[in-house]
């Protein structure tokens, strides 16, 4: 199966100059834990819910600060016609739970995350490996400009 076959294409994208109030409000509307930063029509970065509370609140940040100051720049992704249980397998060794999904033009086209995996694969064990590769202690948000495979 492909990634276009199991990834949301209800995707949000933020612009790195919004505050993260404005990020956080986007996430509480679409109840989502992350959102892809967008610039002039490219991928530039990823900003979590954690990202806000680490980066930002823990370091004494404000409702204010930009997003560009919080987020990943360094970003995973993968392409629409991916094999599935490939990229569940990247998600465990890079310990990650979601990934920005992009064409050959690398244009954002949606978000795969592990229980998008889970629940179109129709068995449980690619996701379930990366679940608990992810698990491990020592796991980390990370990420870099290269594709996870």
């Amino acid at each position: 199966m492909r990634v276009a076959d199991a990834m949301s294409r209800d995707v949000r994208v933020a612009n790195p100059d919004q505050s993260l109030l404005d990020a956080a409000k986007m996430m509480a509307e679409g109840d989502y834990g992350v959102l892809p930063v967008g610039e002039n029509d490219r991928l530039v970065g990823m900003l979590t819910d954690r990202d806000i509370v680490v980066r930002g609140i823990a370091e004494g940040k404000t409702g204010d600060t930009k997003i560009r100051d919080v987020m990943s720049e360094d970003v995973k992704y993968c392409f629409e016609e991916d094999d599935l249980d490939d990229v569940a397998r990247n998600m465990g060794d890079l310990q990650i739970r979601r990934l920005p999904v992009v064409n050959r033009d690398k244009r954002l086209t949606g978000i795969v995350s592990l229980g998008d995996i889970s629940t179109t694969s129709g068995e449980m064990q690619p996701a379930g490996e990366a679940l608990s590769s992810i698990s491990e202690q020592g796991s980390q948000h990370a990420g870099s400009q290269a594709r996870p495979h």
